[in-house]
């Protein structure tokens, strides 16, 4: 969760709000939201809605993404919400939720792109929205990547001011689901490898270039926002606690990841949960993270990922306060 308000160009954060609640954990194999899952998370809920309530937020926006769009009591659990905590989330669908990591995202984005992947690894899905901003003036691109709305059937044909989204994809596989699957696995290096395979396979549908020159990897920025990015990112860095401003905005090079995944492999189950940079929350969670996140630059060499702490919530703050017109011309 997310209280802010605009400031400028941008917005200043007034209060936040994050909890691991692990909601997906048994969709994989049974279809439904578990039960202890659906505690965790309208326990975390009470909290947001005391800090809504008590920040007098005017303005709200609340979703809920693919966990409950695939869940068989989606619409039980969305009920339960609003009858113990008073909130109304919107289940949104696939091409909104990574819509909003792109605007989320695009204050990352450097004049020197010419081409960007966006890669949003939830828990139960993941997003990868590609972007050609080859032909936007260096002042715009920002702007350009806010207005852009990617659906199927405007595939590379919506533009703002000269970008265009050239292929996006929701895989139904995030940190949650992609563990569930094989959780039966007890190898950890088996797991990992099993794992990343497995999500390859679910990425035949994404092909926006078949042209993988090294000119177009040259201009390639990968921008990646979730917390498997971040972890990764912050232990990269060697933090002991986490801090979001030096973490958001970072760059870490494709082997700087590959040597913090392998170092979460040494580790082993038992050292991850006792590692202070992951902690016992992500702990379960990280190495499925990881492999999609491998695997996508293994596909895509580009030579750096840029970590965004911030993504659904920064767009959809964005995109509130833009329509509100808080962000004017002179803005």
């Amino acid at each position: 969760m997310l209280i802010a308000t605009p400031e400028g160009g941008h917005f200043r954060i007034v209060d936040a709000f994050s909890k691991p609640v692990r909601l997906g954990l048994e969709l994989e194999r049974t279809g439904s939201l578990s039960k202890s899952g659906i505690s965790r998370t309208v326990q975390a809920l009470h909290v947001c809605a005391k800090k809504l309530s008590s920040q007098g937020v005017k303005r709200q926006r609340l979703v809920a993404t693919e966990a409950c769009r695939r869940a068989l009591n989606g619409d039980h659990f969305m009920g339960r919400i609003r009858s113990e905590t008073g909130l109304e989330l919107e289940i949104i669908r696939p091409e909104e939720e990574a819509r909003l990591a792109v605007v989320g995202c695009a204050p990352l984005v450097t004049h020197q792109a010419q081409q960007v992947l966006v890669i949003d690894i939830g828990g139960g899905s993941t997003e990868l929205v590609w972007i050609d901003i080859s032909e936007v003036d260096d002042p715009l691109k920002v702007e350009a990547m806010m207005r852009l709305k990617p659906g199927r059937e405007n595939r590379g044909t919506l533009q703002a001011h000269g970008a265009k989204v050239v292929d996006w994809i929701s895989v139904p596989l995030g940190v949650a689901t992609l563990l569930q699957r094989y959780s039966d696995v007890n190898d950890d290096s088996a797991k990992f490898a099993l794992m990343a395979c497995y999500f390859e396979e679910s990425l035949d549908r994404f092909a926006p270039y078949n042209d993988d020159s090294d000119s177009l990897m040259d201009g390639l920025q990968i921008i990646g926002t979730s917390g498997t990015v971040t972890t990764i990112g912050a232990v990269h860095l060697g933090l002991k606690h986490y801090d979001r401003n030096i973490v958001d905005g970072m760059v870490m090079g494709a082997p700087d990841v590959d040597k913090v995944i392998s170092q979460f492999l040494k580790l082993g189950p038992e050292g991850r949960r006792a590692e202070p940079g992951i902690g016992r929350d992500r702990a379960q969670l990280i190495m499925s993270g990881a492999a999609i996140l491998q695997t996508i630059l293994r596909i895509w060499p580009a030579r750096h990922i840029r970590v965004a702490d911030r993504g659904l919530r920064e767009g959809m703050l964005y995109s509130m306060m833009n329509d509100d017109g808080a962000f004017g011309e002179d803005t």
